[in-house]
């Protein structure tokens, strides 16, 4: 994933772990977070071959004893995010209740759009769905549609709503805290309805020392990604030879101080201006292999997609090849379980990203944004690019699959653009879209990670700023000297275990504020209720006494001076030919008869 980092519209508070200070770090994250990763990668590259082999033993560890828990609890994130968005709580505002939105709803769409791409969309784009095609998870048979059509749904699995429900839970938690309680950026205070001010000590600073952790570890396999396909690019326009790890530690050097460069340079110039270049560069790539390649198969196959993937999402969210024995687990490792992984790593980073833009949005709005408009974005991202791979396999010239049926899957997407009119070009054009990703990846992913050690500061120093940056590097450089792309992918697995427990604590959290605060809101609606209704009772009551008062007098004075006042006009008519006058003495009861005489006058 590649987002711009917005710094935050709320001012520092008094609860804010900083304390408001601008250019200042919070020692108690900074410098653990630190330590851990100036070890790791120290150990990396010192011993490469010993680190390799320990995470090659912790990916089995963790991927055979953990690997249905990471299925079942990114299911339940899905579950979680649906209920809470069309449940009591979805009326909720993530900021004052009188406080429109900040953004209209297209620039919102557009940046959650721009939080859905990233490295791993062109790098995995046309590969993942033609590895599913060429070698089918274990349990899946069937003719070519079949298989590719199966491909597509498990592609969607990993990219869709699971992957962004994972996002939702992180993100509408930093929100709330954020935006509705006037909390600073950190993930601690995600957890203060259940650990109230214990989040402001030792304990919040553990919770921030996790999510640096894994965010530098699902930056650094971005990175790896990164390199690995700009390396593939050159080999294939022959600028070099081998993609050598000399090349690629060369190459990410080079990018890293790119990065630097823009990150020093603040949101509103590099970040911001790079992150708006990768965003139509991604569009008009699409745009071309869609006017390119088989755009009416594409057009059709976009909408069998959609209908696949809703029809069988149920049956794999649970699938954990339980019965193909060390095959299946291998395969949750290398693709499900590492997905998920890599996802709980980045949630940090994105949960930052999409809680600083949705403020004034409702917990409804939120989720369903967030859920749908990064999946819609996706299934036609690896339709155009997966279904094109796929459609060359069936009906065209083939050659993206080896003989073996293995896919090299940082190759696949220059194979596939490389027969296109103009191949050459877009080979070009995707070279420098995953170098502005790698950019955008290392440079917001670097900010978020300070802001979070600075205890919240959305204005951090900028040597700190260049010193994660830096570490990102490094580490990304340490793995992969170290096992190449499987270390980067067994460190995000595993750096998310800690940080999965964290989330589950979240939901408990938001549910806990939620149900309080819903709570609060019945009770005031109930309370202005009933002052309102007595209010205009009231009123009600006031006016239906006094007519029935004044009625009633009418009627008591006719009853008993209504012959008087009879005898004394017709005596007076009689002898004067006028009315007389009745003066307020000559009745118990003061007022004008006004109304009587008009009555005899007709008579």
């Amino acid at each position: 994933m590649s987002t711009a980092a917005p710094e935050s519209s709320s001012p520092p508070t008094k609860n804010d772990p900083s304390g408001g200070r601008k250019g200042s770090i919070r020692p108690t994250v900074f410098f653990p977070a630190l330590a851990f990763l100036a070890i790791v990668v120290s150990l990396s590259i010192a011993f490469p071959d010993r680190v390799g082999d320990a995470l090659t033993s912790a990916q089995e560890t963790v991927i055979g004893g953990f690997g249905w828990y990471y299925t079942l609890l990114v299911t339940a994130f899905v579950i979680f995010a649906i209920w809470v968005a069309v449940g009591r709580f979805g009326d909720i505002r993530l900021g004052p209740d009188d406080e429109e939105a900040e953004y209209g709803f297209l620039t919102w769409f557009s940046m959650l759009f721009a939080a859905g791409m990233g490295i791993g969309l062109v790098f995995w784009g046309a590969a993942e769905p033609l590895s599913f095609f060429s070698s089918p998870k274990p349990g899946v048979e069937g003719d070519e549609v079949e298989l590719a059509q199966e491909a597509m749904n498990q592609t969607f699995l990993h990219w869709g709503l699971h992957a962004w429900a994972i996002y939702v839970v992180v993100g509408l938690a930093l929100a709330y805290a954020i935006h509705r309680k006037g909390r600073s950026v950190s993930l601690r205070w995600t957890l203060e309805p259940l650990l109230g001010d214990r989040v402001k000590g030792g304990l919040g600073d553990a919770i921030d020392v996790v999510a640096i952790v894994g965010t530098i570890a699902g930056v650094a396999t971005s990175l790896g990604l990164g390199v690995s396909q700009i390396s593939a690019g050159m080999v294939y326009l022959g600028w070099i030879e081998e993609a050598t790890d000399p090349v690629l530690v060369a190459l990410i050097v080079a990018i890293s101080i790119v990065a630097t460069i823009s990150v020093v340079s603040g949101l509103d110039v590099g970040i911001k201006w790079l992150s708006n270049i990768n965003l139509g560069m991604a569009g008009v790539f699409a745009l071309c292999i869609l006017a390119l390649g088989p755009t009416l198969f594409i057009l059709r196959d976009i909408v069998e997609n959609i209908g696949g993937y809703l029809f069988s999402i149920v049956p794999n969210s649970f699938d954990t090849t339980a019965f193909f024995g060390a095959d299946g687990q291998a395969w949750q490792g290398s693709w499900s379980t590492f997905y998920w992984g890599w996802w709980m790593s980045w949630a940090p980073f994105v949960g930052v990203f999409i809680a600083r833009i949705s403020r004034g949005r409702t917990i409804r709005e939120f989720v369903a944004g967030v859920l749908l408009v990064p999946t819609t974005v996706s299934v036609i991202w690896f339709s155009i690019l997966g279904g094109s791979a796929i459609y060359r396999e069936i009906f065209g010239s083939g050659g993206l699959v080896a003989d073996d049926g293995s896919v090299t899957a940082d190759a696949v997407l220059f194979n596939l653009v490389g027969d296109l009119p103009g191949g050459a070009l877009l080979a070009g054009l995707a070279i420098v879209l995953v170098t502005i990703f790698f950019v955008t990846s290392s440079d917001s992913g670097s900010l978020v990670v300070d802001m979070l050690a600075s205890g919240g500061d959305t204005d951090p120093p900028k040597w700190s700023r260049v010193m994660w940056c830096t570490v990102e590097g490094l580490v990304a450089i340490g793995l992969l000297l170290a096992g190449g792309l499987g270390a980067l992918q067994t460190g995000a697995i595993l750096t998310a275990l800690p940080f999965s427990v964290i989330m589950i604590a979240m939901c408990f959290a938001m549910y806990k504020a939620f149900k309080s605060e819903y709570r609060e809101i019945r009770r005031l609606n109930l309370k202005a209720r009933r002052r309102v209704l007595a209010e205009e009772l009231s009123d009600s009551v006031t006016v239906a006494v006094t007519e029935s008062v004044t009625s009633d007098l009418v009627d008591n004075f006719d009853d008993h001076f209504g012959d008087q006042v009879d005898s004394r006009v017709d005596e007076r008519l009689s002898q004067t030919g006028e009315f007389p006058a009745i003066n307020a003495e000559d009745s118990p009861v003061n007022g004008d008869r006004t109304s009587d005489r008009d009555h005899h006058r007709t008579r």
